[in-house]
């Protein structure tokens, strides 16, 4: 149910990390450790089910956000996805014709 905004004491600004933020360039993470980084936890950190369940659906929209400066490794099987930050070091390889198939 909307509150007024009376009932805060405080209102911040809403903030958005930027990729370089939070990852480090020579690095590969879980959709799991970015959600954690993104709430300023370290990315090994334990958290609920539930809270892990809320904190990934969080992430989700934020990956999409920043697809462009984003690298996600071609996951095998029934392992995660990993994702980086595109670096100069490392152009992203380009994706095969029919990969989607």
């Amino acid at each position: 149910m909307p509150r007024p905004k009376d009932d805060f004491e405080t209102l911040y600004p809403y903030r958005l990390y930027e990729p370089r933020e939070i990852l480090e360039e020579e690095m590969m993470y879980t959709v799991s450790e970015i959600a954690r980084l993104l709430q300023g936890l370290p990315a090994d950190a334990e958290l609920d089910a539930d809270t892990e369940e809320r904190v990934v659906a969080w992430t989700i929209p934020w990956l999409m956000k920043h697809a462009d400066e984003l690298v996600i490794n071609d996951p095998v099987g029934d392992e995660p996805g990993y994702f980086g930050v595109v670096s100069e070091d490392r152009e992203p390889d380009e994706i095969p014709e029919g990969a989607d198939e």
